[in-house]
């Protein structure tokens, strides 16, 4: 499996694009009297009979907390829990010790954030970001930098979305802790080279984190080829539940990390004299897990597998650069990041309108598309806007959905006109 860099292959002539969408009962919904085109695939992702099944079958056959208890329930929710961690390890190239099951990726960063960097935190050391970063993958940084006196940097990004890897490696400096980006911008769909900056910041001793939330549903990844110390993700733009993610952190960083959270299953003895902790992952997982999300994360990326990531990219970069085409189409749009290599996202801002406006009107004729700062806020200051309209490319949609949308900006260009 590719470590991280994509592949740009032409989509395969078996890709099944009815077949597929058919797996997901949610596209054939009605919306406005009409046919849904869903593109807000980078906010979330919508979910494939698979999964429904899966959580279903939990709540219906298996429902019951997990470790604790004897009974025939509590041990079949226990085998479906344990055994999605070893799936997912298992997708991901990992060992399931490596699996920390979270709320998501933000809570994977702010993990990472507390119980790893602030006790290693000195006054003046700094934190290194890029201008690209989800405010997920900044504010935690913040918080723990205020703490200790520590500072926040970022690395500029270039006019088209590139990171500018030549301030990055100035800002790589003695006075470094950590140093985390995005695998792919969620805005502008930038892919960096994540593979070189992982061994540039640690063949200088630094640990660091990669916020991939939005590469894994897109790319395909092998975890421990990539060597990241960090890698946080949402089942949730997977194809999965909300509400669960996973950090994959090397062992070594967890066997040397504190708890972050204390309660019920992180332990090993309690007393008032004091407690012991869990082996790793569950030190970090205090309290009732969320069982169905692990169940459906699991068959999320089952079901992932069976079309191949691979095949996935191939058809979602296709589609990449048809929907570029049909944008330019439009007058007066202008899109925002256009590195080589990119993502299936395309930000944009039309001269007509407010994007919230165009967002309503896109609505009226089908079309989901995300509108706003899409939680980046310091890059919408770096293009000078103060939002963009975000179409987003997932599994399931085809040239349809982009013809859909290039109507329907050609009507509401016409509308503000």
């Amino acid at each position: 499996m590719n470590a991280t860099q994509p592949s740009r292959s032409p989509a395969p002539a078996s890709y099944e694009l009815a077949r597929i969408r058919a797996d997901f009962p949610i596209l054939a919904e009605p919306v406005r009297g009409g046919r849904l085109a869903y593109l807000d695939n980078a906010a979330t992702t919508q979910k494939p009979e698979s999964v429904l099944r899966a959580l279903d079958d939990y709540y219906r056959h298996r429902n019951s907390n997990v470790h604790r208890a004897v009974h025939d329930l509590a041990e079949r929710a226990t085998i479906a829990y344990e055994g999605a961690r070893d799936r997912i390890a298992a997708f991901f190239g990992v060992a399931r010790e490596e699996i920390v099951f979270t709320r998501g990726a933000t809570e994977g960063i702010n993990l990472v954030a507390y119980a790893f960097l602030l006790p290693r935190l000195k006054p003046g050391d700094e934190i290194l970001l890029t201008e690209l970063e989800h405010h997920s993958n900044i504010v935690p940084w913040q918080l723990v930098a205020a703490r200790a006196g520590a500072r926040v940097v970022a690395a500029r990004i270039e006019d088209d979305g590139r990171l500018d890897l030549e301030d990055w490696r100035a800002k790589l400096t003695p006075r470094t802790r950590l140093v985390a980006f995005a695998h792919v911008s969620n805005t502008l769909g930038t892919v960096n080279p994540v593979v070189a900056m992982v061994r540039e910041v640690q063949a200088r001793g630094l640990p660091v984190l990669i916020d991939g939330a939005q590469a894994v549903a897109h790319l395909p990844l092998d975890l421990r080829a990539l060597g990241a110390d960090f890698y946080a993700f949402s089942a949730h733009k997977l194809y999965g539940p909300t509400g669960f993610g996973v950090l994959y952190a090397k062992r070594e960083r967890l066997e040397a990390m504190e708890p972050w959270h204390g309660g019920g299953d992180m332990i090993r003895s309690v007393s008032f004299e004091g407690s012991t902790w869990n082996e790793v992952p569950y030190k970090f997982e205090a309290g009732t897990p969320h069982i169905a999300g692990a169940i459906g994360l699991a068959a999320a990326l089952d079901y992932v597998a069976g079309i191949g990531l691979e095949n996935i990219e191939a058809h979602e970069h296709r589609l990449l650069e048809e929907a570029t085409a049909r944008l330019a189409s439009v007058p007066g749009l202008r899109l925002i990041g256009t590195a080589p290599g990119k993502a299936g996202i395309l930000s944009f801002v039309m001269d007509c309108a407010h994007p919230q406006d165009i967002g309503a009107a896109l609505d009226q004729q089908g079309v989901a598309v995300r509108t706003g700062h899409h939680c980046t806020m310091p890059l919408m200051q770096r293009f000078g806007v103060p939002a963009t309209v975000r179409a987003s490319l997932a599994l399931y949609n085809g040239s349809d959905d982009l013809e859909q949308l290039e109507r329907a900006l050609h009507k509401t260009r016409r509308l503000f006109a």
